[in-house]
């Protein structure tokens, strides 16, 4: 994509506060809601099978991203010119390799710990073959290959993988990101508030998870500890996954971030097995937070910075 973007270019008209608020209130039901249509809404018969469940759940989530992005060009009235209607949402093809990799190194310092337990596995792995007669750095390498294998395989035949690694991520950056900050920054709402804002919708999206727990635990209080976890979580990353799309402009950023984020699940910070994990969790940390502005600078991600496609709009940021 070679087309710039200027909010004067591409947007028309105005968005009140309340407008946007509203919007974004009714993506979130909808994102939610829409997954329980077919047997309460069409009166379908429940799924005879997990796989039709979830292939379910798949099209209702697709739906829902749909009429999101409809109905935001619709009310941000955007114009189709030199700029295209995709780069209001962030989609792009321009620094698709910086959008990939920047975001991705960045996220993986948050794991830094997690990463230097499972080298330790892998460690411990191919000891145990070397002790068999075999070679520690080949066996080490197989492992890696073998495992990586796997992983690709069973998210070819596995729906949980696919949710997990592939629609839940996109559909949930569609709206949450690509649609909502859109909207909120057009309302008037500041940078930061919305860096903040928009994960509260994200996390209420959540919440219908309170429900499925209950009833698997069979303790509403279990239930609310655990989805109270998950929401403070998805705020959390949510506010991160929000700075990167503002930052960089790009979709792909919080979506590489996103899918990292869901392979590696919560990051280890302690080890009874050994210190280095916590410090290399605290080295991480830090190297992150040092390097937070500097990987996500608009200049990185755009070819000028005077009609830059970051959503900050005029690159003020230092």
């Amino acid at each position: 994509m070679d087309s710039t973007f200027t909010g004067d270019a591409v947007i028309g008209g105005d968005v009140s506060k309340s407008l946007a608020v509203i919007a974004c209130t009714a993506m979130t039901i909808l994102y939610v809601a829409i997954l329980y249509a077919p047997t309460l809404i069409l009166r379908l018969s429940s799924s005879d099978s997990f796989q039709s469940y979830m292939i379910r759940r798949f099209i209702c989530a697709g739906i829902s991203s749909v009429f999101s992005l409809i109905a935001c060009s619709i009310i941000l009235t955007i114009q189709w010119g030199k700029s295209h209607l995709s780069g209001v949402y962030g989609i792009r093809l321009d620094h698709i390799w910086q959008a990939v990799v920047f975001p991705l190194a960045l996220t993986s310092l948050m794991y830094a710990g997690t990463l230097i337990l499972n080298l330790l596995f892998l460690l411990d792995s191919g000891q145990e073959d070397r002790e068999n007669g075999g070679s520690l750095s080949l066996d080490i390498i197989k492992n890696v290959v073998h495992e990586f294998i796997e992983a690709i395989s069973s998210m070819a035949s596995n729906n949980q993988a696919w949710c997990n690694y592939l629609v839940a991520p996109l559909t949930e950056e569609l709206v949450f990101r690509a649609c909502m900050i859109p909207l909120l920054l057009c309302g008037g709402f500041s940078t930061y508030t919305v860096v903040f804002l928009c994960p509260i919708f994200f996390s209420l999206a959540h919440l219908n998870h309170l429900l499925e727990q209950a009833q698997r635990s069979g303790s509403w209080l279990k239930a609310l500890k655990i989805v109270g976890f998950q929401v403070g979580y998805t705020v959390i990353f949510g506010s991160y996954a929000s700075f990167l799309f503002v930052r960089t402009g790009h979709l792909t950023a919080p979506l590489v971030a996103h899918i990292f984020c869901n392979y590696l699940g919560l990051p280890v910070i302690i080890s009874r097995r050994t210190g280095m994990v916590t410090v290399a969790s605290v080295a991480g940390l830090l190297g992150f937070i040092w390097l937070l502005f500097p990987l996500t600078s608009p200049h990185l991600y755009n070819a000028i910075t005077d009609n830059c496609m970051c959503w900050h709009i005029y690159c003020t940021w230092s």
